[in-house]
């Protein structure tokens, strides 16, 4: 099994990584296909004239608040989560509301109203995956050419129907045919491989990236990667007012920060220091992808906040930090994030939050025990800390949106991950649960779980608190 450092983290836009993100990759694919010989064409030589878009299960149920709609819109106008710009994206939208046309570059002009074109359907879910979507085309007399489904099934990752299939019967991955130095697919073979080579888990990663690229281009991927998440917090740093969506839910992080800089220049004890800093840089993040703006998965959006929070720490905390470090604990992360994502799942949709913060606080907690000197034995039990106790953890945002309890949860979660990795490190590895055990009841429980407690705010705080 391999899954690239650059799978687990994608450089996108807010609010989410299945809902946002995703979607707007299914509408570029399915861009591609009409292009494509992959259709049979009618011999009347039809050609596609308008296109027609259903969002089914917790799609249906949170995309509104998650912009799903609206990132479908900008995906069938070509535009790509990695590329398109934040500043620019209404203006977009206004266009294809307004003409009731979709323009992408290379192609004719669609017909595409999205008020009519593009449906909500709550109450058909499709049968692969709680993330359902359906592109159909059809020519001027609204005959059907073309008719897709693909899956948005965590982390900005998509699969059509047929995909997702194949790689369930086969239990494999569409990466599973790539040949590495280093095939571990559980957290056991990968400390097995350790164990026998004498490498790192960050070593190992690197030997199987450099085995699809060249070491520079490595580094270069690496760096552009944490610059993203660094220019994210600081963004976040420096906004406040209202988040958008309408649940009038006010920006805390830049005012949380400068009364943590007043106190730093004031020399005053704080005992809470450290976490004050985690949550801050973690809650600038989340708000910053609330808000629609460029962040990283790591492993998702609504848990993007993690990972670079405990980078951040990892810089003010730690003197010994340098750039070889931060790319050693993204290289350990990612590589945890990979087994959790192969057997179980990082779909909030799917296995509820545990899937998100849970695996990103694992994830985060492998990188800074990686960093702080841990041995790979240390670094698996930072890792299964951090997921066992985010076991249960439910997805029920308010309003489907990406802020209550979303943000906060983050910030707890990179609290959790600097805990776990402090108390590996001062183990000697041994410990009672491996974390292979602990990411199969992760995924048992995520499959016990009621849909409503799965990115569809139909339980839980979304419930239960009263909208403003």
């Amino acid at each position: 099994m391999f899954l690239s450092v650059f799978d687990v983290f994608k450089i996108g836009v807010g609010p989410s990584s299945s809902h946002t993100m995703g979607p707007m990759t299914a509408a570029n694919r399915f861009l591609d296909l009409i292009l494509s010989d992959e259709w049979p064409r009618p011999s009347s030589g039809a050609n596609v004239a308008a296109i027609k878009v259903s969002l089914h299960g917790s799609l249906a149920h949170t995309g509104i608040g998650h912009g799903t709609g609206r990132a479908v819109i900008l995906g069938l106008m070509g535009e790509q989560p990695d590329s398109v710009d934040p500043d620019q994206m209404d203006g977009i939208i206004d266009k294809v509301e307004r003409s009731g046309r979709i323009t992408p570059q290379g192609h004719p002009a669609y017909q595409f109203q999205p008020k009519t074109d593009l449906v909500f359907d709550k109450k058909q879910p499709l049968p692969g995956h709680a993330n359902g979507m359906s592109f159909s085309a059809f020519d001027k007399d609204g005959r059907m050419l073309i008719r897709r489904i693909y899956y948005s099934v965590g982390g900005g990752f998509v699969v059509t129907d047929t995909e997702l299939e194949t790689m369930r019967a086969k239990k494999k991955a569409p990466s599973d045919g790539i040949k590495v130095p280093y095939p571990f697919s559980t957290a056991k073979q990968m400390l097995e491989m350790a164990a026998r080579s004498g490498v790192s888990i960050a070593q190992m990663k690197r030997a199987n990236e450099e085995s699809q690229r060249s070491r520079e281009e490595l580094d270069e991927g690496l760096d552009r990667i944490w610059e993203a998440m660094r220019s994210c917090i600081e963004r976040g740093l420096k906004v406040d007012g209202i988040m958008p969506g309408g649940l009038n839910v006010r920006r805390r992080a830049r005012s949380i920060h400068d009364k943590l800089q007043e106190e730093w220049r004031s020399n005053r004890i704080n005992p809470l220091l450290a976490n004050d800093w985690l949550s801050v840089y973690a809650m600038a993040v989340n708000e910053e992808n609330a808000a629609g703006g460029r962040v990283v998965t790591a492993p998702t959006n609504g848990a993007a906040g993690v990972i670079p929070a405990t980078i951040r720490y990892y810089e003010h905390f730690h003197d010994d930090w340098d750039q070889n470090g931060i790319r050693d604990y993204l290289l350990t992360a990612a590589a945890v994030g990979g087994i959790i994502k192969h057997n179980a799942s990082i779909s909030g949709a799917e296995v509820g939050c545990q899937g998100e913060v849970g695996s990103a606080a694992a994830m985060a907690a492998a990188g800074l025990a990686a960093v702080m000197g841990g041995t790979p034995e240390q670094i698996e039990n930072a890792a299964e800390i951090a997921l066992e106790h985010h076991l249960g953890m439910s997805c029920d945002p308010v309003a489907g949106l990406v802020q209550v309890p979303c943000i906060e949860r983050n910030a707890l979660g990179a609290v959790k991950a600097v805990t776990a990795a402090s108390l590996a490190i001062k183990g000697d590895g041994r410990h009672f649960v491996p974390l292979d055990a602990c990411i199969e009841t992760m995924r048992q429980t995520g499959y016990d779980m009621s849909e409503k407690y799965k990115e569809t705010s139909t339980g839980g705080l979304a419930v239960n608190v009263v909208e403003c």
